[in-house]
């Protein structure tokens, strides 16, 4: 039985490395190449590291790089998982952009003091228009702020408070007594 599980395991091995030399015929020259260096970088990190590969910052590049450029880059993958690397990604994508900020101008422009006034003051004379129609008339005016701004710098106006439980029962206590009694009996001594 022993035998029989190692010719079968034996088999399937041969069988595999037949399979993947048939693709490997059908590949780009370029894919190939890219495909042996993954593999030889993988290992070189093996033989610089003593018992777990140790990946320093130039090799996480290379791999992120690599799943930019190749295909199938997942299928070379071994010393980490392929999860790791798009992990390593996203964490250089949230450091670019993190850098940018804080080295560029963060967030929005300022919107100028005069144009803060003349929002409001639009708003205050015309109670019915909205914050897309102040910004329409802005863009009228060749003052090109954005809509959300807008409706930041508009005149709150107080709502009028809402009517109470109260209120509302001393205000329709007469329909509700009225129809709380008035009951249908039907033939069959239903109600409705």
């Amino acid at each position: 039985m022993r035998v029989l599980r190692q010719f079968v395991h034996l088999a399937l091995s041969a069988l595999h490395i037949l399979a993947t030399a048939a693709s490997a015929a059908f590949k780009s020259r370029a894919t190939l190449q890219v495909e042996n260096l993954a593999l030889r970088h993988q290992l070189g990190v093996l033989r610089r590291s003593v018992k777990r590969p140790k990946l320093t910052s130039a090799d996480r590049f290379l791999w992120v790089w690599l799943c930019q450029v190749w295909r199938d880059w997942r299928s070379s993958l071994v010393i980490v998982k392929p999860e790791t690397v798009v992990a390593w990604h996203r964490k250089g994508f949230r450091l670019f952009w993190t850098w940018k900020v804080r080295h560029g101008q963060p967030g929005r422009p300022t919107v100028p003091k005069d144009v803060c006034e003349l929002i409001r003051r639009m708003s205050r004379d015309n109670p019915l228009w909205g914050a897309p129609r102040i910004h329409g008339e802005l863009l009228k005016l060749g003052i090109d702020v954005g809509e959300t701004s807008v409706g930041k710098y508009m005149v709150r106006r107080r709502k009028p408070p809402s009517q109470t439980w109260r209120t509302f029962l001393d205000n329709h206590l007469k329909t509700m007594v009225s129809v709380d009694f008035f009951t249908v009996p039907t033939i069959r001594f239903q109600i409705l």
